[in-house]
């Protein structure tokens, strides 16, 4: 996938920043912030966990992504691994309340930013859901703790709340 000119990029970051401050979904315009087959990716790279099922905490991490997109534009990689309480962000009908503002922010990330979600199957057994229970974009792993593992194994740093 190619990717938008630095100068589109730029603007289409601004319009995070409002997103983030307003709490609204983020426009659905520009392509993946993934590295392309065969190269070695953004220069930085960071997992946050979501653990926590409150709106607000949530919310702050989803912050926290839109900086960091605002900051590094093309030059950052961003996963997002959902497990305990805070898998409900992932799902297509959450056992806990979660805010359709939120789902929103979070499909137009994966979508508009390349921003990737893991889901940990773990949670999602014990829960009783299977992959056709969450939302399209998020990928499962068996363990989502082990996916954090990994991903710091690949230079990823690792952003807990």
């Amino acid at each position: 996938m190619s990717h938008p000119a630095p100068l589109a990029r730029r603007q289409l970051l601004g319009a995070v920043a409002v997103a983030a401050t307003a709490g609204a979904a983020l426009p659905v315009q520009a392509a993946s912030a993934k590295p392309q087959a065969g190269s070695e990716g953004p220069p930085h790279k960071v997992v946050y966990q979501i653990n926590r099922h409150e709106p607000e905490y949530q919310e702050a991490i989803l912050n926290s992504i839109g900086a960091m997109l605002k900051k590094y534009v093309d030059d950052v990689s961003i996963v997002v691994v959902a497990w305990g309480p805070g898998i409900h962000l992932l799902a297509k009908k959450p056992k806990r309340p979660v805010p359709k503002t939120l789902q929103q922010r979070v499909r137009g990330m994966s979508e508009s930013y390349g921003i990737e979600f893991i889901a940990c199957g773990n949670t999602m057994h014990t829960l009783g859901w299977e992959k056709a229970d969450m939302l399209d974009f998020a990928r499962v792993e068996e363990v989502g703790a082990a996916a954090i593992m990994e991903l710091q194994e690949k230079g990823y740093a690792y952003i807990a709340w």
